[in-house]
């Protein structure tokens, strides 16, 4: 059995905040970086909300009915595919709930805490299809 260590992901990528500054007049580049935050966002609030609970990730899937290095993906800054079917189960498995919003982009510059739309909180909010 491999003893890998995972490492932590920063608050903020500094490549992420390199690239600021280059891309202000680039709209394509400006969305690709949003993106990139909200899922170093993710990756590093399942992380700690892991570690907070003293799991390992063999422990967490061994609690979500799936296989450590899923855990391992989803808490790589680089991984693109959550679910929100897996944020779920993990977050009922760490005593959260999942909390998803929407955020008009206009409304979204400048706000440093706006840069991860997606993250796990204290509450779960759905929307209900009519």
């Amino acid at each position: 059995m491999s003893t890998r260590k995972t490492k932590k992901v920063s608050g903020d990528a500094d490549a992420l905040r390199m690239l600021e500054p280059l891309s202000r007049d680039d709209p394509a580049m400006q969305e690709m970086l949003a993106e990139e935050r909200s899922n170093a966002a993710v990756a590093r609030q399942i992380y700690e909300l892991r570690t907070a609970k003293g799991l390992t990730q063999q422990q967490l899937a061994e609690l979500i009915g799936t296989k450590q290095p899923v855990i391992a993906r989803l808490e790589d800054a680089d991984y693109q595919g959550h679910s929100l079917a897996m944020l779920y189960r993990i977050g009922a498995a760490l005593g959260c709930s999942v909390a998803v919003g929407f955020v008009p982009r206009s409304a979204a510059k400048g706000r440093k805490a706006q840069h991860a739309p997606m993250g796990l909180s204290a509450r779960r909010t759905r929307a209900k299809a009519r």
